[in-house]
């Protein structure tokens, strides 16, 4: 049996956390080490966040593959509410002990996970063999932690942007592949 990979992706440096915002200079040049990276993995498909910030890390590596970008809302970045939290920090991580506490205006971390999970669920159902999926901090640690239970707050405070995380969907193994 063929493995299927899926490489898990955080985007690049942004302008901020909008749906909008722009990679900065340094983004941009993490894109083009992103398609460096990748220049001699097999890449069946990309899928990735509609924020502009996932598309532009991604879209060097795209091209680089002659790939088309699939857009997937599910991959968008986890709502934590729609209230502006002094605490938000504090907040967050009790999300991460609580998978179903919900703040006002925001979603749990197990509906987010889900969602998330959906993408992961009909890419192992597709016949590609090596998938990146590019999203956000929020979300990927999210995805992580249904595969490693240990990967939690702790795991989301570690990430860099961008991360590469490469998951053996065949095996449910984990393993950390970028190297800033």
């Amino acid at each position: 049996m063929v493995d299927q990979k899926v490489y898990i992706v955080r985007h690049c440096k942004a302008e901020g956390q909008e749906a909008s915002s722009q990679l900065t200079e340094q983004g941009e040049k993490q894109a083009d080490r992103l398609r460096d990276f990748f220049s001699n993995q097999r890449v069946d498909q990309i899928i990735t966040s509609p924020y502009e910030r996932a598309i532009q890390s991604i879209m060097p590596t795209a091209q680089e593959h002659q790939l088309d970008l699939f857009v997937a809302e599910d991959l968008k970045e986890r709502k934590l509410s729609s209230e502006n939290l002094s605490d938000w920090m504090d907040r967050l991580e009790q999300t991460y002990q609580d998978f179903d506490l919900k703040l006002t205006g925001g979603e749990s971390s197990r509906e987010a996970a889900e969602r998330a999970l959906k993408v992961l669920t009909d890419i192992k159902l597709s016949q590609n063999k090596a998938t990146i999926v590019v999203s956000h901090g929020g979300l990927i640690s999210l995805i992580l932690n249904h595969f490693d239970p240990t990967f939690g707050f702790k795991g989301w405070k570690e990430l860099t942007n961008p991360d590469i995380y490469e998951i053996n969907l065949t095996r449910r193994e984990v393993k950390r592949i970028w190297n800033q």
